[in-house]
């Protein structure tokens, strides 16, 4: 008889989540920045914190938690490292929340809005949002929902936001909602059905929607509730009775063609609408063609978002041609998307009319040197006052870069640049740092992340930045830096007026790596993606997955 096979051990594969790399910590401090400086309820009700102060407690908050989650990642060795991301995440809420409720330092120069609404007294404003997200019923609803049941009470801003209201809190909180509503001018109900089955978050929208109806509203938020059409239309009475709303939030809310459609019918008018924002939708040209009606009927808008949205040439054409008609427009984010080269040609020819732009967000639009070409040769005419000007990810190489860098000089008042994630290799990035050098006096940041240049180009960028006073921040990863050039661009720093450490975390960088062997490494990232066929992928995925969740609503914008 044959003898028994020794017990068989199967390797497994294992991944650790912990720590992150520095460009991820990087990019977390700089979305804290944005989530920390941008307008919301909190700034309202605290006060808005400006750019430098925001980036001063991103930055000691992100280093703070490293340090508490690498602790506790110590004491468990053998683990994956997630429950360290998760404190990790957890903790720079926490303390994210308190700055925002801290509000801007006395010494900060406030930093003004994009509509100047006069901050008003703290008992205007009601808000349950803080704390961890939870269910509520009944009983919980009636005691948190207590103080607008108060005779006399003054609130006209009610954040409802990060509790998940079944059927029987949706029944206390309609009467009360619905005896304060003629009061009321800012409601916040984003995430307020987190978790409940489909007809259960419908009929209490439905109970909110009646209750809040004929209230006379200048903002409202309704966003991260996974709408749909179905949700749009349970809120049928409420957005019909609304006629003079100036900012309307719809992020992250499964809007499809047909939604759009339903809330573009639904909104009786819109020509008050001063902020719309779409972010984070499945809007695709189909919806993107109401979402453009919508926008067509907006003249007075300032800050319109639609990043992350699915839409392709048809849509983003329809969309461009649809902003025309925002002469007062200060924030355009439409990055993300699939728009191509006729849908940045066509926008083009709008920026012309859009002569108060601040901000401009133009990343991951499929542009290419055409569509580029034709942006940046409007936009040194029609906008010098630019402040932020983002077209990472647009497949930029040095063919646009004479045009690109004649556009760069133009703007003086260029506070934050980024063109990562193109392919500008020296002959475009030595350009483009030319256009930097001189003037620009109120750059902040540069991001050329990704951009296959190697020494020269390196050197030429920190001999832009080098002498620019309160710059912070040169993002130059994921290039092909020798290191005798990464020396060369330390030296150039620290001779100028800043110091080494503006320059970013350079652990993507390869030394040694040549711009011209490109495509045989996208085979490789081919390869690595579709895998061989062991099983190992699925884990990876997994875990990587884990990682995404988990520091999802740190890396995620506002």
């Amino acid at each position: 008889m044959a003898s028994a096979a020794p017990d068989f051990q199967p390797r497994t594969f294992s991944i650790k989540l912990w720590p992150p790399s520095e460009s991820t910590r990087l990019m977390l401090v700089e979305r804290m920045t944005k989530n920390l400086s941008s307008e919301s309820i909190f700034s309202r009700k605290y006060g808005l914190l400006g750019k430098e102060e925001a980036h001063a407690n991103a930055k000691r908050i992100e280093e703070m938690c490293f340090a508490s989650a690498d602790e506790h990642f110590k004491k468990e060795p053998d683990g994956d490292g997630s429950s360290a991301v998760q404190l990790y995440a957890k903790e720079t809420s926490k303390l994210m929340l308190e700055v925002l409720k801290k509000g801007p330092g006395t010494t900060a120069e406030p930093e003004a809005p994009v509509i100047d609404t006069p901050i008003e007294p703290a008992d205007t404003v009601f808000d349950i949002s803080g704390g961890k997200r939870a269910f509520i019923e009944a009983d919980e609803a009636k005691e948190l929902l207590s103080p607008l049941t108060e005779p006399g009470n003054s609130y006209s801003r009610i954040c409802l936001s990060n509790r998940s209201f079944g059927i029987g809190a949706a029944n206390v909180a309609g009467p009360i909602l619905e005896s304060i509503k003629s009061q009321l001018k800012e409601v916040d109900i984003s995430d307020f059905v987190a978790g409940r089955p489909e007809d259960e978050a419908l009929d209490v929208m439905r109970i909110f929607s009646k209750a809040l109806a004929g209230s006379v509203l200048r903002y409202l938020n309704i966003s991260d509730n996974a709408l749909g059409e179905k949700g749009v239309r349970a809120f049928t009475e409420l957005l019909k009775s609304q006629g003079d709303l100036e900012e309307l939030y719809v992020m992250n809310d499964g809007i499809s063609g047909e939604a759009a459609k339903a809330l573009s019918e639904l909104i009786p008018s819109t020509e008050k609408l001063k902020v719309l924002h779409f972010h984070n939708n499945m809007t695709g040209d189909e919806g993107a063609m109401f979402i453009a009606e919508m926008v067509k009927r907006s003249p007075n808008l300032e800050s319109f978002r639609c990043s992350a949205t699915r839409i392709g040439s048809d849509g983003g054409v329809a969309l461009g041609e649809a902003l025309g008609t925002c002469t007062r427009l200060k924030k355009l984010d439409i990055r993300d998307n699939l728009f191509g080269v006729e849908a940045g040609v066509a926008l083009s020819e709008t920026l012309p009319k859009l002569g108060d732009l601040v901000e401009l967000y133009l990343s991951d639009l499929n542009l290419e040197n055409e569509g580029t070409i034709a942006i940046v040769n409007v936009l040194k005419e029609s906008a010098p006052q630019l402040e932020i000007l983002e077209m990472a990810g647009n497949e930029i190489t040095a063919e646009a870069a004479k045009p690109l860098a004649e556009c760069l000089t133009a703007m003086q008042s260029l506070k934050k640049l980024t063109l990562a994630e193109n392919e500008l290799k020296d002959a475009g990035a030595v350009a483009v740092a030319k256009s930097l050098q001189e003037g620009h006096p109120d750059l902040k940041e540069l991001d050329v992340s990704t951009n296959l240049f190697q020494r020269s180009g390196a050197r030429c960028f920190a001999q832009a930045v080098a002498n620019k006073p309160g710059f912070v921040l040169l993002n130059m990863n994921a290039n092909y830096i020798p290191e005798e050039g990464i020396d060369e661009v330390r030296k150039i720093l620290k001779a100028g007026e800043n110091s080494a450490d503006v320059l970013g975390p350079l652990d993507e960088n390869e030394p040694e790596g040549n711009p011209d062997d490109e495509d045989e490494e996208e085979d490789d990232d081919d390869e690595a993606k579709y895998g061989d066929d062991n099983g190992k992928d699925a884990g990876l995925g997994s875990k990587l997955q884990d990682l995404k969740h988990h520091l999802g609503s740190l890396v995620e914008d506002p």
